[in-house]
């Protein structure tokens, strides 16, 4: 509580009190407890106050009762802001109390609640009061300060709450920016909805009584204004809280009395009509006193609106902290829909539009919220035309906006924007918005798909919309017709997954309207003439497919979403009822169409991919056979008609879903298969017999070749998911390969699809190996598996391309698959079918990816039309997918560890050059291959750098070392900086692939010096501004232990007598930034903590001349850095005395790593002295600067890597 007013009798002493001394307070209550000072002249007494107000607040019971709030106590309630904290009892309740005790004695009731906001601040500091009218209007304006006294080291703020001064003081760690509003956890979330709440029902339960006496509202919008101008955050920050929410409650106040007083008017002019030939009237009388009273109250009301709004709000709106911004905006948006006849204006408008500019995305997303409230109204839309011609385009943009909320709610607005007013987005901003349906965040697809459904796709009066030709389509087909108009216009036709996503949870109605959909594929155009063309039906069959698919997996699209969401149980029961309606309508459906379109590669292979969502004991339970008949021969004819590789696989993968053995179907389905593949194997070998009849003549002639080539992309895409063994494939392709070995006369038509034939055949018979097969089986397979990775190494040096492109994919799959058996065959299969590439296939591969991903084609510059330019454009990126293709392949050898982690350095180097390219590719296998194993992949990084050095040495060949302005010395920094980046924040993680990467650029750099002395420059020492680059990512103590390594290679002092040493100078000094750390490294490595310890703490300590590397020197010359290193360990041990006792062992085992003979002979001296260190120098001060939180095991780590 705070203390009451002083008494008249105490006046004139305060009067001159408060003359003399403007920052310590008349009286001082905290808690109920008054302290009273007078005028404090000397350090002695600041000091005591200092420690009277620290043991207050340690003692605070305030403090104690927050604590045993949290910890689920039972706490008896005693100030009013326990009771809210608390809030067990119901807010009108207390404060019905509080009223009650304002009655009695409105200054203590007022003093109470004042001290309610200084705690609900955070703050557990005193608070004090003195009277106003005791002093002049100069020394009141004196007062109104916020000063920090150094001596005591307290703050202070004084501040008029009429009818008294009021100063608060607090300690400085106020400052610590930790208190009720923003502290996490369900407690303080509960308390910030009670804070709130009470504000609110204390407006509501005194407008009848207190609110307008000219005392209360006064104090409390004086208090909160004044603590709003606060230099600390918790105080500005609350009472901007408790100032928007206050006025909230005011503008309700306002509104109802604003109805009270139109129906006092009206009730009085009625009054006044009736009665009008009399003279007086006591209704007339007592209706006018009303109606006066009412406009006085609004003229109250209005006044304390206005000034919480220009006290508070207009000061606060704009405050650098985003937290206060939002609390003012969010409020802001509620009193124009609460009291739009005020707040609706031009006036007040503009704040809103400002702020959608605002840097914090919390802040926005509010401006956002509270316009949609507006615009959701549409009688009040008509008062925005000109906010909305002001801040439209701004709007429109903001779907672009980074943070994805925001960009949701911007949609959601423009929405509400096109339904309520007329024109106000254009037709160009209509289009860019549509696009958005393609983006991969989905709830603003999701938001986008509303915007484009309701504004394009269903118009008013569709549903009554009857077709010409008669119906029950209607209103689905033309939603439909445009829809697939919207698609083709929109060019993105690889997206329409995406598009359907969309739409799904606002059409999902007519989107799975299949039904409407297959009948108008199946229209004929003698029939009705507004048929689909050609176009659209082959979108209409995407968008069938993608609704299908929708409809039948329940989850987004690949891209679109992390991971498969669970679907809850009314959904699972909704994605049954969809595929059981699906089944049902397709399996009748399917093979009309596939017999329309058979001729369509491009339709066929869409439709394929339907059955696979089927409900296949549909065909069995409702006795459905004969469309399964139907859609058998219909693919049967497809296979025999097509050879596009899509259709062929769409077959085969139907085929494999029909031909599960767990449903009634699968005799019926295994009967066509196999007859099928015996009809294409017959046509295979009866071209085979043709061909080693011809030989040379067969390849001369284009239709044979024509038919081999679709033979086998048939034979070659069913192998793919069929087990062909018993048909003896795997010779037959195999010779057309050592054919070709042999002769090289083969087309590629012929070598591509007999390659991925005798891949298959190899693959089945690999996965047939049981647990425990015979020996003969495994020889025999396994001098198969080599014999047929030694006509792929030599299908590397193809003369064609697609062949030497094919071949590469194919020997990187399969050198993954021999090394990656499965683990429950027999180990004696495992180890018999091993294939460890060696080490001349892993350079094939490595150079094969040099030459066809990272080698730049001459780009041939010359004028091209239109249509040749887009054309030129997709070869282009069929070329980058063909090279992503391959690298992906390789890097996943390496990811893998098929082959050695050294040959990602070769691709590494790549990283910067072919970013825009590879980027994504190269970094994934730089994180993988670090996950598996952070050293090798450290090294692996610092070899690429060291490689790339020396090319850029050996090719400028200067005596003087490398250029260090060549644009390639450039690249190498900007390599290594841009792997400095791919750690991360994270710098305990990465530690010690870090440390690795400084080991060996301090070997390389020093690598080949000559003299003892280490004086002579070394040939590589430029290298160390390339690991310059990793300095950042050191902890402090491990820049110390590489500090500690450098000094190994180097002479005290420097030999920097020239500009060629100055690479050495500036990687010590990014060891030593920031800190006086040259002096200290002898005491660090004397630090680095021991295995078990959780923190190390780093002590900064002056070695003066102390050095990791001296040369010998007399005994009396090295004495004195002894005495003073012992001197100084000696001190760092009375600090903490037991932190270096426990690091003895650790020091013993592992100094050797980090010091010459020498150096640990001292160590072990001054830990020896250390020992006499007296109790005295134990008891001083503890506190210590801790530099970071590091883990002794690592430190352990890094002290043996620093030893190799």
């Amino acid at each position: 509580m705070i203390a009451e007013p002083n008494t008249a009798s105490n006046l004139p002493s305060q009067k001159e009190n408060a003359v003399h001394d403007d920052t310590v307070p008349e009286s001082a209550v905290q808690n109920g407890s008054c302290v009273r000072n007078g005028n404090l002249k000397t350090p002695r007494e600041k000091r005591k106050v200092q420690n009277q107000c620290e043991n207050i607040r340690r003692n605070s019971s305030s403090s104690r009762r927050a604590s045993q709030l949290q910890s689920g106590e039972v706490v008896e309630a005693v100030t009013l802001f326990e009771v809210v904290n608390i809030g067990k009892r119901a807010m009108q309740s207390v404060v019905d109390d509080w009223i009650e005790a304002y009655k009695q004695d409105r200054n203590v009731a007022l003093l109470d609640l004042i001290n309610f906001f200084i705690q609900c601040s955070g703050c557990q500091g005193m608070v004090t009061a003195e009277m106003i009218q005791s002093l002049h209007k100069k020394d009141v304006m004196r007062k109104m300060t916020e000063t920090f006294d150094e001596e005591t080291g307290l703050q202070y703020k004084k501040f008029m709450v009429y009818p008294w001064i009021l100063t608060v003081t607090w300690p400085v760690d106020m400052d610590n920016e930790d208190y009720p509003l923003i502290r996490t956890g369900p407690y303080w979330k509960k308390f910030k909805a009670n804070f709130c709440e009470f504000i609110a029902v204390l407006v509501q339960q005194c407008q009848c009584s207190i609110l307008y006496d000219s005392y209360l509202m006064n104090a409390i919008i004086s208090l909160l204004t004044d603590l709003a101008d606060s230099m600390v955050r918790a105080f500005r920050h609350t009472s901007t809280l408790a100032a928007m929410k206050l006025l909230t409650a005011i503008v309700s106040i306002h509104l109802n009395l604003d109805v009270n007083k139109h129906n006092a008017q009206r009730l009085y002019e009625v009054e006044k009509k009736r009665i009008s030939g009399k003279r007086t009237n006591y209704r007339l009388d007592q209706l006018d006193r009303k109606r006066k009273e009412y406009e006085h109250k609004l003229l109250e009301i209005q006044n304390m609106m206005n000034a919480i709004f220009k006290g508070t709000f207009l000061n606060r709106y704009c405050d650098v902290i985003p937290e206060i911004r939002a609390t003012c905006i969010e409020e802001f948006g509620s009193w124009i829909k609460t009291y739009p006849d005020a707040f609706l204006n031009d006036n007040y408008l503009k704040y809103i539009g400002w702020m959608l500019y605002d840097k914090q995305a919390e802040v926005r997303l509010k401006c956002l919220l509270g316009l949609q409230g507006i615009y959701s109204r549409r009688e009040l839309v008509s008062r925005m035309d000109l906010f909305t011609s002001r801040f439209k385009d701004r709007i429109v943009s903001m779907p672009l906006d980074k943070d994805h909320e925001v960009a949701v709610q911007a949609m959601k607005l423009l929405m509400l924007m096109s339904q309520n007013c007329e024109d106000v987005l254009s037709t160009e901003d209509c289009e860019t918005l549509y696009q958005f349906v393609y983006t991969t965040h989905r709830p603003l697809a999701v938001a986008a798909g509303e915007f484009l459904y309701k504004r394009l796709l269903s118009r008013e009066g569709d549903e009554e919309v009857q077709p010409k030709g008669g119906g029950k389509f209607g209103a689905s087909t033309d939603q439909l017709k445009r829809l697939i108009h919207f698609f083709l216009e929109s060019e993105l036709h690889k997206h329409v997954a995406y598009l359907i996503d969309s739409l799904w949870d606002w059409a999902g109605k007519f989107l799975k309207d299949w039904e409407c959909m297959t009948t108008l594929l199946l229209k004929n155009a003698e029939e009705d003439g507004e048929a689909l063309s050609d176009a659209h039906e082959s979108a209409l069959i995407e968008i069938i497919l993608a609704t299908v698919r929708e409809a039948a997996e329940g989850h987004p699209p690949v891209g679109r979403g992390a991971a498969k969401k669970i679907l809850s149980v009314k959904e699972k029961k909704i994605q049954l009822e969809d595929c059981t309606k699906i089944t049902e309508h397709f399996i009748m459906v399917l093979p009309q169409l596939l017999a329309k379109y058979s001729t369509d590669a491009q339709k066929v292979a869409n439709l394929l991919q339907i059955p696979q969502y089927y409900d296949l004991d549909v065909y069995s339970t409702g006795r459905l056979e004969k469309h399964l008949d139907a859609l058998l021969r219909e693919l049967k004819d497809i296979v025999a008609k097509h050879s596009d590789m899509s259709v062929l696989e769409a077959s085969s993968r139907t085929y494999y879903i029909l031909c599960s053995e767990e449903i009634a179907i699968y005799s019926q389905v295994d009967r066509a298969r196999t007859q099928l593949i015996d009809e294409l194997m017959g046509q295979l070998n009866q071209l085979l017999d043709g061909f080693w009849q011809k030989e040379e003549e067969f390849c001369t002639d284009a239709g044979e070749i024509s038919q081999m080539h679709s033979a086998l992309r048939r034979v070659a895409a069913f192998h793919n998911a069929h087990d062909l063994t018993k048909w003896n494939l795997y010779e037959k392709t195999l010779r057309l390969l050592v054919f070709e070995i042999e002769h090289g006369s083969l087309p590629v038509l012929m070598i591509l699809p007999a390659l991925q034939c005798t891949y298959f055949s190899l693959l089945w018979q690999l996965a047939a190996v049981l647990e425990n097969p015979p020996k003969e089986t495994l020889f025999a397979l396994r001098r198969e598996l080599r014999r047929f990775s030694q006509i792929c190494m030599s299908f590397l040096q193809h003369k064609e391309k697609d062949v030497r492109e094919k071949t590469f994919v194919i020997l990187c799959d399969w050198l993954l698959i021999l090394s990656h058996q499965d683990s429950n065959n027999s180990k004696e299969a495992v180890g018999l079918l091993d294939y460890p590439p060696s080490t001349s296939l892993q350079e094939k591969l490595l150079l094969f990816i040099q030459e066809h991903v990272f080698m730049e084609e001459e780009d041939e510059s010359k004028d091209l039309t239109e249509e040749e330019e887009r054309k030129d454009e997709s070869c282009k990126l069929d070329d980058l997918h063909r090279k992503r293709s391959l690298l992906a392949a390789y890097c996943k050898l390496i990811v893998y560890n098929v082959i050695e982690m050294t040959a990602a350095a070769e691709i590494y180097k790549y990283y910067v050059k072919t970013y825009n390219y590879f980027g994504d590719i190269i970094k994934e296998t730089l994180s993988k291959t670090r996950h598996n194993n952070k050293i090798q992949s450290a090294k692996t990084l610092i070899l690429c750098l060291q490689q790339l050095f020396q090319t850029c040495a050996e090719r400028q060949d200067s005596s003087s070392g490398v250029d260090l302005s060549s644009a390639s010395f450039t690249n190498m920094k900007e390599l290594a900086r841009r792997f400095s980046l791919t750690f991360g924040w994270d710098q305990v993680k990465s530690r010690e692939s870090v440390a690795m990467i400084h080991k060996e650029g301090i070997e390389f750099a020093f690598q080949g010096a000559t003299g003892v002395d280490g004086r002579c420059l070394p040939p590589n020492l430029s290298f160390l501004l390339i690991i310059i680059e990793f300095s950042n990512k050191l902890l402090k103590p491990d820049k110390r232990l590489v500090y500690a390594y450098l000094q190994r290679y180097i002479a005290e002092p420097l030999p920097c007598r020239g500009d060629e040493w100055q690479p050495l100078i500036w990687y010590r000094k990014s060891l030593l930034a920031n800190e006086d750390e040259e002096s200290s490294v002898l005491s660090s490595s004397r630090e680095w903590s021991p295995v078990g310890t959780s923190k190390t703490s780093s002590f900064k300590r002056k070695l003066s001349n102390g050095s990791l590397l001296e040369t010998s020197q007399t005994e009396a010359a090295s004495r004195a850095p002894d005495l003073q290193c012992a001197s100084q360990l000696a001190s760092a041990s009375g600090k903490s005395r037991k932190r270096l006792k426990s690091q003895e062992m650790h020091l013993q085992e592992h100094l050797s790593f980090l010091c010459p003979e020498r150096l640990r002979r001292r160590c072990c001296e001054d830990e020896i002295k250390t020992e006499g260190i007296s109790e005295e120098a134990q008891a001083e001060d503890t506190a210590e600067d801790v530099d970071v939180d590091v883990v002794g095991a690592d430190q352990v780590f890094l002290a043996r890597v620093f030893q190799l």
